[in-house]
């Protein structure tokens, strides 16, 4: 299974973008052994609006491919559940599992009813940049609990 992070923005650089790329580099050398294709991350262009934002995420989620949003509307879940939810993915065969990061206006409700599922990181709102750290340190996460390393501590 190959597993993406999809967001809509480009972070050029800064204190964010050097978290999610340790957070990718971290998750990718994890992925291998544990049975992974590859970790990426994929940036898209923000607007016009926010159907045009959900077109140029769709257009970016192969077919075939579960996506998870994250999303203020999703459920609460805990990163050992995230974690069972993607080896499961993983041993059922999934070819794919994106998790997508919409834009300011968030999703619209014919991509919420198409997502596999949605998560929410709080009943705060996050700037993009912040979540965009956060869902790639819980894709490492989730990596690191399948792989039984010392990362994660209860």
């Amino acid at each position: 299974m190959k597993i993406s992070l999809i967001g809509v923005g480009k972070i050029k650089r800064g204190p964010e973008r050097a978290m999610v790329d340790d957070y990718m580099s971290r998750a990718k050398k994890l992925a291998k052994p544990l049975g992974f294709r590859d970790i990426q991350e994929i940036e898209v262009d923000a607007g016009p609006d926010q159907a045009g934002e959900g077109q140029k995420l769709l257009a970016k989620v192969p077919d075939g491919a579960k996506f998870v949003l994250f999303d203020e509307t999703g459920e609460s879940t805990t990163s050992r559940a995230l974690a069972r939810k993607v080896g499961k993915l993983r041993d059922d065969g999934c070819p794919e599992l994106c998790f997508v990061i919409g834009g300011a206006d968030g999703f619209t409700d014919e991509i919420k009813a198409q997502a596999a599922d949605k998560i929410c990181l709080g009943k705060l709102t996050w700037p993009h940049k912040l979540v965009r750290v956060m869902a790639s340190e819980q894709i490492y996460r989730s990596l690191s609990l399948l792989a039984g390393t010392p990362y994660h501590r209860d």
